[in-house]
């Protein structure tokens, strides 16, 4: 898909709506854009209510923030159906009290049955503080019968 091609930034917006109606995100004051295909930009606020029992982020905000980056970077390649992750690494660099947090997500390989994307997370400073690799696998749940997705498709809000 062509930055500039309607169908793909109809796609693209999209898959941002799909993002903000999926219920856990209403949990994180999170936001996705995707500007090109194979890329995907989540900013994400860190507060003490992400915080494990010694006041840094717990690595669950790690995990959600790079597949979630990760994982919209490959479907943005795939406009019909839905991925699911079916493995993914990550490491750890340094932890995080407070701020604000970009996770990127970029397309590596594979656009058939198996996509595989990386991601990072950097932090107010600009310091990498984690990063990821994702396989994730196309799904039999069409894109267009999810909710988000599907109101984007039609050019609603």
């Amino acid at each position: 898909m062509q930055p500039d091609s309607s169908g793909a930034q109809l796609h693209w917006r999209a898959l941002e709506r799909l993002y903000r109606a999926a219920p856990i995100n209403a949990l994180f004051a999170s936001g996705l854009e995707i500007t090109e295909a194979g890329a995907a930009t989540i900013r994400f606020t860190i507060d003490a209510t992400c915080h494990h029992a010694a006041g840094a982020a717990h690595g669950t905000i790690y995990f959600k923030m790079l597949d979630d980056a990760a994982f919209y970077a490959a479907n943005t390649l795939v406009s019909d159906r839905f991925l699911l992750t079916t493995s993914f690494n990550l490491h750890f660099s340094k932890p995080v009290r407070s701020g604000e947090i970009i996770a990127e997500g970029k397309w590596v390989s594979g656009r058939r049955r198996v996509l595989v994307a990386e991601s990072r997370l950097v932090d107010a400073e600009g310091d990498e503080i984690g990063r990821g690799t994702g396989t994730f696998m196309r799904s039999r749940i069409p894109l267009s019968s999810l909710p988000g997705y599907a109101d984007g498709m039609r050019g609603e809000a």
